[in-house]
């Protein structure tokens, strides 16, 4: 039996208030729900346009099409711990896949 290109397990997360030790808020990351993706990583680089610095694209997620992908959330790579920022989610004419435009960060 084969793995399908959509093997990697991923979790997608979204910032949100969480409550702190001392009763208050702060801003953390929270798991929205696990998705099965297929990463692929292209060459990165960072560009300078109008004199900034803009994120080049470090890695072409493809995942099944749904509503909740959104620019600003991130995936985590289950197995190996990878953040990857969505910068844009492209949906397919069909609206069955959707291709999201990540950048790597670092992992909090």
């Amino acid at each position: 039996m084969r793995a399908g290109p959509l093997r990697h397990r991923c979790a997608l997360v979204q910032e949100t208030l969480v409550p702190d030790e001392g009763g208050g808020q702060e801003r953390g990351w929270v798991s929205v729900r696990d998705v099965w993706a297929e990463i692929q990583l292209p060459t990165g680089r960072v560009e300078s346009v109008a004199n900034q610095l803009q994120a080049a694209i470090s890695a072409e997620i493809r995942v099944r099409y749904a509503r909740d992908f959104k620019a600003g959330m991130r995936l985590v790579h289950k197995t190996t711990g990878n953040t990857y920022l969505i910068e844009a989610p492209l949906a397919s004419n069909e609206r069955d896949m959707l291709r999201l435009l990540c950048s790597s960060v670092t992992n909090p």
